[in-house]
Order: C-alpha cells, then structure tokens, then sequence
C-alpha cells in the first residue's frame, strides 16, 4: 500500500508536472477506444470513476452525453481545478482531491486511462492498484481501459511505464474475469501498436 509520504511527495511530483505543463499524455480530448465503448453503453444510471483523472475529457464527454453519476480523482488538485472551468455545470461535489488508495466508495465501473502505467512499476504497486480497484468496485462492477504495451525497462523515473499483456493479467487475474484484452485497432496515431484495450469483471471473491 503507498503511505502518507509516498501520497504527498506523488501529489508534488504530479502538481509540478502540471504547473510546468509537463503533460506529454494528455491528448486534448477523449481518447479514441473509450469514446468507442462509451458510445456503447446503455445504462447512463452507472456510478462510473475516472482514478488519475487529469483533465477529465472522458468524464466531460460521459457527462454531456447525459452520464449524471461520474466522478473524477486525481491527487492533484491543479487539473481539478482546470477541469471546473472548462466543465461548470459538473457537480463539483464529484470532483475529488484524494490519493487513490485512501478513497473509499463503491462503483460500477471504473475506466483506466494512463493511470496505472504512471506508478513507478513495482510489483507492490502493481498489486495494490489491482486490489484497490476490486475493492472499489460493486458486485459484477468493471474495470475497462487502456494499458501501454512497451517494455520496462531499468529507468524506474521515466514515465509512463509499460509492461506485456502477460505481466498484466499475472495481476488481474487473481482479482477479474477477462472478457477482453487484445491489441487497441482504434487508438490515436502516437499510441498505434502500443496499447491493448480490457474489459475486465470483477470476481466474486479475489484468488489471492
């Protein structure tokens, strides 16, 4: 689990790279696979959370297509803030300044948008992510997004990291049933052939 002075020292760390705008992964809007699968999706009641939220464009675009039950985390404030200006009629008492790994609530679904592959890629880490998610999400609740496919290397600073859809599944798979995980065909033009789209179920007990 990340302590206290891990959270602050991240929450510095990201604060700074907005404040430099040193953001090389935001692209400016939705990305291309999430925009895709939320245009699929039926039930606009969910209870859906945007972790390592950023600037929030998927949640600006789920809550102009009438998703009223979004909520966005980051650990930084500085991209909260941005976001309530660029979205005002958001329900500000869903944008959440908090680490990650000390909130605590229950959702649907949860999207993953280079939000895992910007911890420092330790197995500890690894596995806390996976099991925070579990624990975040209802019964029959999913995980779905995007994980970099690049290989680690030894530079454990240079961000964001990336790992093979092996590794990956060695992590989710104690905690979610796959339904999908393959190579993204729909991604922007600077992530083709890096990414691989999952959807991912929630078990109903964790083989951990």
């Amino acid at each position: 689990m990340i302590n206290q002075d891990n959270s602050n020292s991240e929450e510095a760390f990201w604060t700074k790279r907005y404040l430099e705008h040193q953001t090389g992964w935001d692209i400016g809007k939705p990305s291309t696979p999430l925009k895709a699968y939320i245009d699929q999706i039926e039930n606009k009641n969910l209870k859906i959370l945007i972790p390592g939220a950023g600037n929030s464009y998927e949640a600006e675009y789920l809550f102009n297509k009438g998703f009223n039950n979004v909520y966005v985390l980051d650990i930084s404030k500085e991209p909260l803030d941005n976001f309530k200006k660029r979205v005002p009629h958001f329900p500000f008492n869903q944008v959440i300044h908090d680490d990650f790994f000390s909130h605590n609530e229950q959702y649907d679904l949860i999207f993953e948008q280079t939000f895992f592959c910007s911890f420092t890629p330790t197995k500890s880490n690894r596995q806390s992510y996976t099991s925070k998610v579990f624990d975040l999400l209802n019964e029959n609740g999913k995980l779905v997004g995007l994980w970099f496919k690049f290989p680690l290397t030894d530079n454990m600073e240079k961000r964001p990291f990336g790992g093979s859809k092996e590794e990956y599944l060695n992590y989710l798979n104690p905690y979610f049933e796959v339904k999908s995980f393959n190579e993204c065909y729909n991604s922007i033009e600077s992530r083709t052939d890096n990414e691989l789209f999952g959807i991912f179920v929630k078990k109903s007990v964790a083989l951990v």
